[in-house]
């Protein structure tokens, strides 16, 4: 009684109290400490007990699995067989959710056998932990499998395949099991628009929470309903639902939950009203890491770094340490405003703390690496995702393949591809970019043709990049036909297909074509269309339709120095010496420059930049007095 009570002083007092302590004593003891939490002296109590029985060790166990010791309960059941005892129905049906939460597939399939030998498999609660296991080690064939031979159709059994499907992306099969429920409960609701925004349908999310507002007798909905929509609020940017979804959470008093104020932070984040979000945040009753995290993040993002130190204090002030989502955070809110440096710096500073980079951690540093071209560091983040098996990854795969196109290593972008265990259309589209980047026009359309063939459905970015190649071929009659083929696929071209196919038009001196299909453009055509146009007449010698192109041009950028430049080239090339009089006047009278050229190079570890004339580099007397020795040398040889 004691023991169910909570009570386990008065409970041992009783215990000691006993003339003759029976198996029932032992056993209620041990009960009682383990399902309060008390579990390493409920194993105390069961070492110390001369005759425990399976009773005695299922309690242990479950208490050490209900507690979140997965390993050790997986560690305590060998203990338990060693000693001679064989785990029934209730071992099992403790045993199973650590295999599933430690995602042991092997301990899974061993408990499988052990289960389907001794006829524990018509037990619903094993029944339901067995489709567990294999959910979350993401066998969803072997979890319908068990659910459709062996399960018995409840609430929950059907909540766990809904879960399992929704993890492993296969949203419609969930969706299917979820319209088939006779009788939903909140936490069918709640998996299937969670379902819906891990698989980024935001709308879809949203609207199925309308659906659930229609419903008559479903439990009130719970933070975690609203933590779910507030995260789909945030990630379609639909600021006034979200506020929405705000005043509904303070209205139930769920403003202060953790859950809840965690995803409001986020949403007012995404938004860039950190005033709301901090707001939102000090609401929060008890605070913990998820919550500290989304605000840290959200000042990363929204690019206010001085104020990062602070918060992270703040933080530790609160008991609560940063963890790697803390720094994955902050790294992401670097990478997106551009500081490239102080987002690797702390890469390398995780590495020398106990904390381990993640697969996330991976592709947000490839992707600094990327916009600075960086090979030299990408090359290290490379070796790190070696060691620690990520480059096989299929998306981490994309990321090195984009990285070294960048970096200008199309060979190296080629071995990280065929590197890749399972590609997809990402990495696909990945390394057809790559081709097209390098001006490898031909061998990207034969890799195009390649993924046709395997039977891989193109999108807007494979179309783009295809294109892409084909203007670097010079390949007309085939852009033409990738072009035709948008419709096929449903694709609908976007302003970027259509100034390739001008750009390939115009190159080939197909300039009446180019101007004919920028007239057909059902949006308006924009600077980059009119400069293909023009870049096109200034190649052919076109001053007709250069001077068209040339005047859109200055209409869209007035303060593009380029625009006049190249119409005045036109006019140079032409002989229309007055033209070109005119133009060079009209540049002097708005006292417009051409913008210089830049380039870097990576020297141990550093980047350093230069500009066209750039004297504002540490070593400029040294660079240029280098540059003076090469002219007179050259000078001397020749």
């Amino acid at each position: 009684m004691y023991g169910k009570c909570g009570s386990l002083l008065d409970a041992k007092q009783v215990l000691s109290k006993m003339p003759e302590r029976d198996s029932v004593s032992w056993n209620s003891i041990v009960t009682a400490c383990a399902s309060n939490g008390m579990v390493y002296e409920a194993l105390e109590l069961l070492e110390n007990n001369s005759t425990p029985n399976l009773i005695t060790w299922s309690a242990v166990i479950g208490g050490f699995s209900q507690n979140g010791f997965d390993k050790e309960t997986i560690e305590l059941l060998v203990r338990m067989q060693e000693a001679g005892f064989e785990p029934n129905a209730r071992t099992l049906a403790s045993v199973l959710p650590a295999s599933a939460r430690l995602k042991n597939l092997k301990i899974g399939q061993e408990l499988h056998g052990y289960i389907t030998r001794r006829g524990f498999i018509s037990n619903p609660f094993v029944v339901n932990g067995l489709v567990d296991v294999y959910r979350r080690c993401g066998e969803m064939v072997r979890a319908q499998k068990i659910f459709s031979n062996f399960s018995v159709r409840n609430t929950v059994s059907v909540n766990t395949m809904i879960v399992g499907y929704c993890e492993n992306g296969e949203i419609s099969k969930a969706k299917e099991l979820f319209d088939q429920m006779e009788a939903k409960d909140i936490v069918s609701w709640n998996s299937m628009i969670a379902g819906y925004v891990e698989n980024a349908m935001f709308n879809e999310a949203l609207s199925l929470f309308q659906d659930l507002q229609m419903q008559e007798g479903i439990e009130r909905i719970d933070s975690f309903t609203l933590g779910s929509v507030l995260t789909a609020c945030a990630h379609i940017g639909s600021l006034t639902k979200g506020k929405a979804m705000h005043s509904y959470a303070i209205a139930r008093g769920f403003n202060s939950n953790p859950f809840v104020g965690g995803a409001l932070v986020e949403m007012y984040s995404k938004s860039k009203d950190l005033l709301a979000a901090k707001r939102a945040f000090d609401e929060v009753t008890e605070r913990d890491t998820p919550a500290w995290n989304a605000l840290i993040a959200g000042y990363a993002r929204s690019n206010q770094i001085e104020q990062i130190q602070n918060l992270l204090q703040e933080m530790k002030n609160d008991g609560l340490a940063p963890n790697l989502y803390t720094w994955n955070g902050i790294i992401a809110g670097y990478v997106e405003n551009g500081h490239h440096e102080l987002a690797f710096r702390l890469f390398l500073e995780m590495q020398a703390s106990n904390l381990r980079p993640d697969i996330y951690t991976m592709g947000i540093v490839l992707t600094a690496c990327s916009r600075i071209a960086s090979i030299e560091r990408g090359k290290q983040v490379h070796g790190h995702m070696i060691r620690c098996g990520y480059e096989l990854d299929v998306y981490i795969g994309a990321a090195l393949v984009d990285m070294y196109a960048k970096s200008g290593s199309i060979h190296n972008a080629k071995i990280a591809f065929y590197r890749i265990s399972y590609p997809n259309l990402v990495s696909q589209n990945a390394l057809l970019t790559a081709y097209a980047m390098h001006g490898l026009g031909e061998e990207g359309i034969v890799f195009f043709r390649k993924m046709l063939r395997v039977g891989y459905r193109p999108d807007e970015v494979t179309f783009l990049s295809v294109l892409s190649s084909c203007v670097h071929a010079g390949s007309v009659e085939t852009g033409q036909e990738f072009f035709s083929l948008m419709e096929f696929y449903d694709v609908r071209p976007t302003m970027k297909h259509y100034t390739c196919m001008v750009d390939l038009l115009s190159r080939a001196g197909k300039l009446t074509d180019a101007y004919e299909l920028m007239r057909r453009i059902p949006i308006q055509p924009d600077s980059v269309t009119w400069g293909a146009l023009l870049g096109g007449c200034v190649i052919a010698g076109n001053i007709e339709l250069g001077e068209i192109a040339a005047k859109k041009l200055i209409e869209l950028e007035p303060e593009n120095t380029g625009n006049y430049i190249l119409l005045a080239n036109l006019y140079a090339h032409k002989g229309r010496w007055r033209d070109l009089a005119r133009m060079r006047q009209m540049i002097k009278d708005k006292r417009m420059h051409k913008s210089p050229g830049c380039s870097w190079i990576e020297d141990k570890d550093h980047m350093h930049v230069f500009l066209a004339c750039d004297k504002t580099h540490e070593r400029s007397e040294e660079i240029y007095g280098t540059l003076k020795n090469l002219a007179i040398h050259m000078k001397t040889v020749i």
